[in-house]
């Protein structure tokens, strides 16, 4: 990250919060505290941050709401860090429009590389580029106008959905994907949630492109929330 990187902390525990500050300002982040959700919203009327680091237990404000009201009017990234571990509210507060969900003790290299994940897709979002036409990493290698997928130098096939949903992960790389996200945006807004077929086709792709499928290297699984890809 560099110093034009802006990050608001939304954290009522003192100690958490200073963590997280110092951690951020030691990567040459311009840092900003809040102890409460109100303090959080109105400092956002009048400054935009890059990054949101958000707790969900706030003493004022619950973070689901902060979410909510925060997607009401900006796509500023929204990373929760919390303490509630259960896959209800992992989920839920994904599809609110969170962009990532750490739980309490967290890693500061994962949670750093969670940071730079968010900035870049914001970036790329703000500076209005194109998803980027290929993604490669290791050996596996997709161009996604050509339609075409290599393991090393070996083009492997997949069916139209199996591509559809590659590409969906790898447009999103180091980002997770809720079910109820890929079914959206794969079989459309009208289909009855089915994560079993999520499930079959992500088994399906694994095979074909992991060397070995059960201990995966390019998706990875979050266990009742959704998938995520390795960033490139």
């Amino acid at each position: 990250m560099n110093h034009k990187m802006s990050v608001l902390i939304v954290e009522d525990d003192k100690t958490t919060n200073d963590v997280l500050y110092h951690m951020a300002a030691g990567e040459g982040c311009i840092v900003k505290q809040c102890f409460s959700g109100f303090d959080g919203l109105r400092l956002l009327e009048s400054w935009k941050p890059g990054l949101i680091l958000l707790d969900l237990r706030l003493p004022d404000l619950d973070g689901m709401e902060i979410i909510r009201r925060i997607r009401a009017f900006s796509a500023i990234p929204i990373i929760v860090i919390s303490a509630i571990s259960n896959e209800t509210s992992k989920v839920e507060a994904l599809d609110l429009g969170a962009d990532d969900y750490i739980c309490k003790p967290f890693g500061h290299s994962e949670l750093l590389a969670r940071m730079r994940t968010a900035f870049r897709h914001s970036m790329r979002r703000q500076q209005g580029l194109a998803p980027s036409s290929t993604y490669r990493v290791g050996d596996l290698f997709i161009d996604f106008e050509h339609h075409e997928i290599y393991k090393g130098d070996k083009p492997l096939r997949l069916t139209p959905i199996e591509f559809k949903l590659i590409t969906l992960l790898a447009h999103n790389s180091g980002k997770v994907l809720t079910n109820a996200a890929i079914m959206t945006n794969i079989w459309g807004p009208y289909v009855t949630p089915d994560n079993g077929i999520i499930r079959v086709n992500i088994a399906n792709i694994r095979r074909k492109i992991e060397t070995n499928p059960a201990d995966p290297q390019y998706i990875f699984t979050e266990i009742g929330i959704g998938y995520r890809m390795v960033e490139e």
